[in-house]
């Protein structure tokens, strides 16, 4: 969409003497085939994996096969001529034949292998229902394997990269000291209006390009509004601003937009996508997470408040260690509780294992900007990231303990809480009694059969005292014993069907006539402290020294182990994360800020200054303008590390305020044709929240209430505060490309798809906001054309051109007379000529609420809606 926006008739809309059915096919159409000529930009290409499978493959799969096959089918060993090292060997097989049909599963014999259906592998035990499901999963991609690994093309062994870093590593450029440059000087005629202008004018000049004129304000105010707010302005923002002629008219929407909760609400889902947020378990049993809400508002918050974002990350990495009784950073710390969890898993070993390499592989991408995963197995095949560099990260986490049992109450309001607690004790006393007493035989029932699930050595540490267990045997028999809890949830359940159903009854209702004088317990939170003072051991698997690993760096940037203190705050906490922590947020540490950084630039423009944000890495992108972004760089810690100072420096700058159209774009689009060098706007699909919340507002049923726990996604309330179930997803969010919450998501796809274009068009929450929306525009509007003209703004936020107002109101006239027997009308309208009703002009005829409605449809289906340029 170069072009410059039309003031002409609406390509969706077509008014030809055709019936409904058919004008909604063309709709349809015209949507799908407006939406595919702008968003195929980032598309894999056929038969190359995805960036997200080859991450699933090395994080996943790779370190799985290492684990439990190529012992007996690697390179010293192939047990029945099979071998598992390489892409080009498994589909090869062994003795047996192919290993694997690529992309069919049910057609494997490894996938018979492993679920014990033939042949058994691995022999020495089956393998569990994650692992086997994350095989099975792999095979369905096709066997993405990276392409320059040795083993995506050929059987021969691939070798693990020397454990040595070089001179050529230590000059990759992201590994350098962040250093402030100079400032080009431009003669770029007074365009640019800050330093980011003059770097970026510098490369567009060196290249003999020009940049795209400003954007007219119409258009910016959208833009804006969108970007900061993820909502649409009203049509009373835009005359405000389009009346205001003062000078700082543009840096005052930027302040009121920025002053919002909106804004929180927005680019806190940023960060949700990246710590992979959502409010289930995930895996079969997918259970909801009641509290999980309140780390989401706590991002929102943070947001608002412009908390500074080395304290933001401060919080979430160690804010049990800054304050364990402050509440709001208990919930910040429940970043450590966002992963998957899978509540029956026998293998509570492995289970632990697996939580803590996915805290490990998510902190690496999500500060540091590289795929530490790739270090699990063995040292990084591309970049200088050792294997003992991935257990040096680890092992600020080996201590953390998941914590079910805090609550958010500051001292003063528990204490409160247990003096009235205690006169409601007293008072039933003994109905409590005789309810445990009934419930004891069911409760050790329960625990016992529970706990025999387990193999024999973790039942010995469950049943250990407490005080006798290492940190590891407190670690393991906490996160089994949550199933133990789970299982007493049930009791009720059983009780209810028993022998003693009538006397438990009978008791339930004595205790509830004191229900009144039970306080209101304070909120749960998902949150994690550490285990003790005292870490358990961090071990490289596989290791036959069994050798500690310390806490530690990136050796390439700091090869001693970290110094770790003791925190005075939290004296029973190893004090290992805040060493993290202080880490990460060093004003010299040149990945986690340049990261930062660019992630602020990726989400205003639609990629960053290095378009792989979470690889900074030798498979990542080289940065398009290294010196802008180590400028920006220190600029924003130098402005105390503010998120909302960045925004403002960026908004303000010209880069920004660019149209989707120049001049030149032929020649521009030659040159440089994914628009790296920023000689014009990038016109950008809305993300589902967006579009969602859009729909809502211009429908006038968006319900704006802050925070508090999430609700059915049928609810009029912001996107951000609906249900994200990992295994049970909002069909719109799913169609539009939002992230299910398993893994970080730096950035999201912008998909073009036929489901996108059936839910528009057929699903029944846009029909119902169309519903809305026409009457909304029947109440707040006088006559037709005051209707249309409100529609447009509403949607689009301009008016509509002279045409489209013609076309709009044939339309209109065409779906009331569609309904009845009369003959169609004759001719066909083009720019408005030969409609049956000119602007200014009304037929008698009243317009059907149901063509409103279908006016409206249209509207909400348009590429205008769904795009920003």
């Amino acid at each position: 969409m170069d072009e410059a926006r039309s003031s002409g008739p609406l390509t969706t809309l077509p008014v030809e003497a055709i019936r409904p059915q058919r004008w909604w096919l063309r709709v349809a159409l015209a949507t799908a085939a407006t939406v595919t000529g702008i968003a195929t930009d980032g598309l894999a290409k056929p038969g190359e994996p995805t960036p997200e499978q080859v991450k699933f493959f090395e994080t996943e799969v790779r370190p799985l096969l290492a684990a439990s096959c190529l012992k007996c089918h690697g390179p010293e060993k192939q047990k029945g001529g099979l071998r598992l090292d390489s892409k080009a060997a498994i589909l090869a097989g062994g003795e047996s034949g192919p290993a694997v049909v690529s992309g069919k599963p049910g057609e494997s014999l490894l996938v018979e292998a492993i679920n014990y259906d033939g042949p058994e592998m691995p022999p020495s035990g089956k393998l569990g229902t994650p692992e086997r499901e994350t095989l099975t999963k792999w095979i369905e991609m096709g066997l993405p394997w990276p392409a320059t690994d040795p083993g995506a093309a050929a059987s021969t062994p691939t070798k693990a990269a020397k454990s040595k870093i070089t001179d050529e590593d230590r000059a990759f450029w992201s590994f350098q000291p962040l250093r402030r440059p100079d400032v080009p000087s431009t003669a770029d005629g007074g365009w640019a209006r800050n330093a980011i202008d003059q770097f970026i004018f510098a490369r567009l000049n060196a290249e003999g390009l020009t940049p795209a004129p400003q954007e007219d304000r119409e258009i910016l105010i959208r833009r804006l509004t969108f970007d900061l707010w993820g909502l649409p302005p009203a049509p009373t923002e835009v005359d405000a601003f389009l009346a205001d002629k003062s000078d700082n008219a543009y840096e005052t929407l930027i302040d009121r937009l920025l002053a919002s909760p909106r804004y929180g609400e927005r680019w806190g889902r940023h960060w949700l996508d990246l710590v992979r947020y959502a409010e289930s378990d995930g895996y079969r049993a997918d259970g909801y997470r009641p509290d999980a809400w309140r780390y989401r508002d706590y991002v929102i918050k943070a947001f608002n408040e412009d908390r500074p974002y080395n304290r933001f990350v401060t919080e979430q990495l160690a804010g049990d260690e800054l304050d364990p009784s402050d509440p709001e950073l208990k919930i910040a710390v429940g970043y450590y509780r966002l992963g998957t969890y899978e509540y029956n898993q026998r293998d509570v070993p492995g289970q632990w294992s697996a939580i803590v390499n996915d805290i490990t592989d998510v902190t690496g991408d999500v500060f540091l900007g590289l795929g530490m995963g790739c270090a699990r197995c063995h040292d990084h095949k591309f970049d200088p990231i050792l294997q003992k560099d991935y257990y040096r990260l680890q092992a600020f986490f080996t201590p953390i303990l998941p914590r079910n049992d805090l609550n958010l109450a500051t001292t003063r309001e528990w204490e409160t809480y247990q003096e009235k607690l205690a006169i409601w004790e007293a008072k039933t006393v003994e109905t409590r009694a005789a309810i445990a007493a009934l419930e004891r035989p069911y409760r050790d029932s329960i625990a016992k059969v529970a706990i025999g699930r387990f193999p024999a050595e973790l039942q010995a540490m469950i049943n250990k005292p407490q005080a006798e267990r290492t940190p590891l045997e407190e670690q393991l028999a906490s996160l089994a014993y949550r199933q133990v809890t789970h299982e007493y949830d049930l009791i009720a359940d059983k009780l209810k069907k028993s022998k003693d159903k009538d006397a438990w009854t009978a008791l339930q209702k004595q205790l509830a006539e004191h229900a009144r004088d039970r306080p209101k317990a304070p909120g749960q939170v998902l949150t994690a402290t550490d285990v003790g003072p005292n870490a358990p051991p961090t071990l490289i698997p596989g290791d036959r020294k069994k050798e500690a690993i310390d806490p530690g760096f990136l050796t390439l940037l700091d090869p001693a182990p970290a110094t770790i203190k003791s925190v005075s705050a939290a004296p029973n906490s190893t004090g290992r994360r805040t060493a993290l922590a202080n880490w990460l947020t060093r004003p010299d540490n040149p990945l986690s800020t340049r990261v930062a950084v660019n992630r602020i630039w990726q989400y205003h423009f639609g990629r960053g200054l290095v378009a792989t944000s979470s690889d900074f890495g030798r498979l990542g992108e080289r940065p398009s303008h290294p010196e802008l972004l180590d400028w920006l760089t220190t600029e924003f810690v130098a402005r105390g590390w503010s998120l909302k100072q960045m925004h403002r420096l960026i908004l303000t700058s010209a880069t920004y305020r660019q149209s989707a159209s120049h001049p030149d774009a032929d020649l521009a689009r030659r040159k440089d044709p994914e628009n790296r060098l920023h000689w014009h706007r990038l016109t950008r699909r809305l993300d589902v929240e967006p579009i969602r919340d859009a729909m809502l507002a211009v429908s006038g049923e968006l319900d704006l209430a802050i925070g508090g726990p999430a609700v059915e996604a049928d609810q009029p309330r912001r996107t951000v505060y609906s249900q994200v179930k990992r295994n049970k997803r909002d069909p719109l969010g799913e169609a539009f490309d939002a992230p299910d919450g398993s893994i970080t998501t730096p950035q999201r796809d912008a998909t073009v798809t036929a489901i996108q274009a059936l839910l528009m068009i057929n699903g029944s929450w846009t029909l119902d906001r169309a519903k809305a929306f026409a009457t909304r525009l029947q109440k707040e509007a006088g006559d037709d054309e005051a209707r249309v003209e409100l529609a447009y703004r509403l949607a689009f936020g301009r008016k509509p051109g002279p045409a489209e107002q013609a076309e709009a109101l044939a339309f209109l006239h065409h779906q009331t007379k569609a309904a009845d027997p009369e003959p169609l009308p004759k001719a066909e309208v083009a720019d408005g000529e030969g409609a049956d009703c000119k602007p200014g002009e009304s037929e008698s005829t009243e317009i059907d609420p149901t063509a409103w409605a279908d006016f409206c449809h249209a509207l909400l289906n348009a590429s205008e809606f769904l795009y920003i340029d």
